[in-house]
């Protein structure tokens, strides 16, 4: 069942911009321009999470998320503010906020918060430098890439697109999340780059091996993986 999001932001772009994003990554979002709408939603829609602006019309943020917590609502909170001082932070989490984001802010790096929200108890997992999907293995530190016996050479922008799938593998990546996650793109910038540096990847990676471990999601992406 797709996990369900309550969006409470009163800027329709930053709102436009989060919704598409959720959407690409099969979640439900539902969407509340102020404050009081959005603790209405939040107390009668049954959500796995909400974001929750902290500057909102009508009622601000943090006067929603103090209802929501005497009401005894304890559905997990992102706040987003563009107040970014320890004070403000502290603040938001003091009232409530399961995870605070400061604006502007990366897609990628709100997904992951939310995802971490949403799993619990993901803490404790120690960083790695050796990434392996199949028989195709990346050494972070030396910055090494190689499939079974054969080293691949790749450019500094290939590797990172690289890196990324590889902490994704299995996963279907978006375009979104590529452009964020690779190019520290905020837009779309309507051109095919995205495409260019996978096809030159998927050539490097692939070309002459029995078992593609690049493939293209229709519509959605790209996954790397070893089934197709």
């Amino acid at each position: 069942m797709a996990q369900k999001i309550l969006l409470i932001e009163d800027d329709q772009q930053t709102a436009t911009y989060i919704i598409k994003g959720l959407g690409e990554e099969g979640m439900v979002v539902d969407h509340a321009a102020n404050g009081r709408d959005g603790l209405f939603h939040a107390t009668d829609g049954g959500y796995d999470a909400i974001i929750l602006d902290r500057m909102l019309p009508g009622m601000d943020g943090m006067a929603v998320l103090g209802a929501l917590r005497a009401g005894g609502i304890a559905t997990p909170v992102l706040m987003l503010s563009a107040l970014a001082a320890v004070d403000d932070r502290v603040a938001g989490l003091t009232a409530g906020s399961d995870d605070y984001l400061t604006k502007p802010f990366a897609f990628a790096e709100l997904l992951a918060r939310l995802r971490l929200m949403l799993r619990r108890g993901g803490a404790g997992v120690q960083p790695t430098t050796q990434l392996a999907c199949g028989d195709l293995e990346m050494d972070l530190l030396s910055r090494k890439v190689k499939r079974g016996a054969r080293a691949i050479e790749l450019q500094p922008r290939e590797f990172r697109l690289l890196e990324y799938l590889m902490r994704h593998k299995e996963e279907v990546v978006t375009r979104t999340m590529l452009l964020e996650g690779v190019w520290d793109y905020h837009f779309d910038p309507g051109t095919n780059v995205i495409d260019v540096h996978v096809s030159r990847l998927r050539r490097k990676i692939d070309d002459g091996q029995g078992t593609p471990l690049i493939h293209t999601v229709r519509g959605a992406g790209y996954r790397l993986g070893v089934e197709a």
